[in-house]
């Protein structure tokens, strides 16, 4: 499958670890020219087409600055996100301070990317913008309050972009994973564990293949490069009747009927 993204320029907040490296990895495959907007450096073997700039997608004043540096991307990714830390279950087991951090990682620095890069697609009249969701977004999870409604924030937000932008050739979708195996899924178990007596705690992989079991029909992990997979082809042309959507990748855990 021709995917012609070759010399595409990609803007990906949060693209030097977990799933945001795969996509990183992904568009470098493809001959794309990748801009990774980031608190952490991208490690690993150096690539001419791979630039890395550290910031704090959370501060509007960095993510401009980093958009005015890379003003013609064709592409933004997003696919940063952050849980509380803390077991959710039931809800008041938090504080309503434990929700700020969440929502201003998730969503707002979601829609400060957004701001940012969106008159200036509009104004070529060509683009895409894709954000990581999840499925906690679209279930009501009771594992992370806060994740999970900042997650059905940013879905909702897409739909919004999707419709002011489409007129203007831009499109905007959301793709959601279930279980992969990343340090945020790993907070959620260590969350979980902190409250359970020792007779009932379960190490990683144990907690996660049950859970697996229990809410997936396919029965196993999903994969990074899936998901890498997916927001690649959301940027070439192939996607080009794709907008507004929230694309599942979660082994058939979340179904509308």
């Amino acid at each position: 499958m021709e995917l012609n993204l070759r010399d595409q320029k990609i803007a990906i907040f949060g693209g030097a670890k977990g799933i945001g490296r795969a996509i990183t990895e992904s568009f470098l495959s493809e001959g794309c020219i990748v801009r990774i907007f980031d608190r952490e450096r991208f490690t690993g073997k150096d690539h001419e087409q791979l630039t890395s700039t550290l910031g704090d997608a959370t501060s509007k004043e960095s993510v401009q600055a980093f958009t005015k540096e890379n003003a013609d991307a064709n592409h933004l990714v997003f696919c940063i996100g952050i849980g509380s830390g803390k077991s959710g279950f039931p809800f008041w087991n938090l504080d309503p301070s434990d929700w700020h951090r969440v929502l201003e990682v998730n969503l707002i620095a979601a829609v400060n990317a957004a701001h940012s890069f969106a008159p200036l697609m509009a104004e070529r009249g060509a683009g895409s913008m894709t954000f990581l969701t999840s499925v906690a977004g679209q279930i009501g999870s009771q594992t992370d309050p806060p994740y999970s409604a900042a997650k059905a924030g940013l879905i909702n937000f897409v739909q919004c972009a999707a419709k002011d932008l489409g007129p203007h050739g831009v499109r905007v979708n959301a793709i959601s994973p279930g279980m992969v195996q990343t340090d945020l899924n790993q907070s959620v178990w260590a969350a979980g564990q902190k409250q359970l007596p020792d007779s009932e705690k379960q190490d990683y992989t144990t907690w996660a293949e049950e859970k697996i079991r229990k809410i997936s029909p396919l029965g196993r992990w999903q994969q990074a490069e899936e998901i890498a997979a997916m927001a690649t082809y959301l940027a070439s042309h192939l996607a080009r009747n794709i907008t507004g959507q929230t694309l599942n990748i979660d082994g058939g855990q979340v179904m509308h009927s």
